[in-house]
Parts: C-alpha cells; structure tokens; sequence
C-alpha cells in the first residue's frame, strides 16, 4: 500500500534531517571555537580540524540508519505491512533526535577543547575521550535502529 510507503519515507526524512542538523550545529558551534583559536595557536590546526569533525558524524548515522532499511532490510517497498510503516517513523524520531542533540553536545565539548588547545593548554587527547560521551548516545540510538529493523524483517 502506497500509504504505508509515504509513512515510512516520513519517518526517513525525519531521521536524516534531524541528525543532518544536528551535526551542522554541532561542526558549526566547533568551527567557530576554531577560527577564534587559530587566532592564538595557528600551528594546532591540525588538531582543530579533527575536533571540529568529529560532530559530524551523527548526520551519518541519520544516513546509515536510511540505508539499513533501504539495503540490508530491504522493506521500505510498497508492499510493506502498516507494523513496518509505523516502525521507521518510530526509530526516525528516535535516532532523529538523539543525534540531534549529541552532534549539538558534542558540538560544544569540542569547541571547550578547543579554546583550552588555543590557550596553550595539552587537552587534545582529553578532550577527543570527553567528545565520546556524547557520541556513544547516537551510536545507541543507530543500534536500536538496527533492532528494530532486524524486528521487522523476521
């Protein structure tokens, strides 16, 4: 049914969107913690570079969360069930915001790090370890995700 195929693609685009903007905010509010410390400490670079990057990896999980049940689930079809339907709006928003809010978070763990690297201070490694917290939620969310398309299927 052409309905349920709409419903699902709801919750896809809610999934991508969220944890897409999610990850811009967060690479955002990094990037300019960057630019300010660059204006200190020119020679750590390298190191804002990674920082300010890592944020952007729940637009991803927004991403791989669409590509398992487009691939390795293979059900966002039209024959799909109405249980399948109401499944992937429920891991969208899910996965949605939990990314949406960890890239943010992250964001600003990130951009902390930063601003200390810029003042002269050695907190790369401590703070690409703070950085995980936030992400080990997204990774969470991604994996029940994964659960609840495996459900789907069996």
């Amino acid at each position: 049914m052409e309905m349920n195929l709409l419903i699902a693609y709801i919750g896809i685009a809610v999934m991508i969107g969220l944890s897409g903007i999610g990850s811009a905010y967060g690479v955002t509010i990094a990037g300019n913690a960057a630019i300010g410390a660059l204006k200190k400490n020119d020679g750590a670079f390298g190191n804002f570079l990674v920082l300010t990057a890592l944020p952007g990896t729940q637009g991803l999980y927004g991403f791989a969360g669409y590509f398992m049940f487009q691939t390795i689930f293979g059900i966002l079809t039209p024959e799909m069930t109405a249980i399948q339907a109401a499944a992937i709006p429920g891991a969208g928003i899910a996965l949605g915001l939990v990314a949406l809010f960890s890239a943010i978070r992250q964001g600003q763990v990130c951009a902390n790090g930063i601003a200390a690297i810029g003042q002269g201070h050695d907190v790369f490694s401590n703070t690409l370890i703070l950085a995980v917290f936030p992400e080990l939620y997204a990774i969470v969310a991604l994996a029940a995700t994964f659960l609840i398309g495996s459900a789907l299927v069996a």
